[in-house]
């Protein structure tokens, strides 16, 4: 399978919000692009601090707003950790997030035996198992170097 690069992402990203009657605006078109390009999980406020130049009449709930419209329409998925900021990721397929517990950064990493767990899960419990959640904490290698 063939992997997208950014601007394909884009393209499709945009074509799959336009199914759904979304208007499709500059600001919208920022926030997205911003997403699939930051290969980083950013808060709201790093969006907002990223684009604030180049879109100097975007507010903080503007970006709010069309990040839960993405959620809703599947092409971020949402990051609730330890602290009060959620985080937005564009990379919804499965895979796992390991956390710097110094700088909070956020990376992602596939491990698919954990899927096994799943199933495991439901077949000693009789549960209906729907997901599953991992989260793995560390120093990145950034803060080791700064310690």
């Amino acid at each position: 399978m063939k992997m997208m690069d950014a601007h394909d992402q884009f393209t499709e990203s945009i074509n799959a919000l336009k199914k759904t009657g979304v208007r499709i605006t500059p600001q919208r078109k920022a926030v997205l692009r911003y997403m699939i390009e930051t290969g980083e999980h950013p808060t709201a406020d790093d969006i907002f601090k990223a684009l604030s130049n180049e879109y100097p009449n975007m507010s903080v709930a503007t970006i709010y707003n069309n990040l839960k419209l993405f959620k809703e329409t599947g092409l971020v998925k949402e990051l609730t950790y330890g602290d009060a900021s959620s985080r937005f990721d564009f990379i919804t397929d499965t895979h796992y997030h390991i956390i710097c517990s110094e700088c909070g950064k956020i990376t992602d990493f596939h491990y698919p035996g954990l899927e096994e767990v799943e199933h495991l899960a439901g077949s000693v419990t009789s549960y209906d198992v729907s997901h599953h959640r991992l989260e793995i904490y560390g120093v990145c290698p950034e803060c080791r170097r700064a310690e």
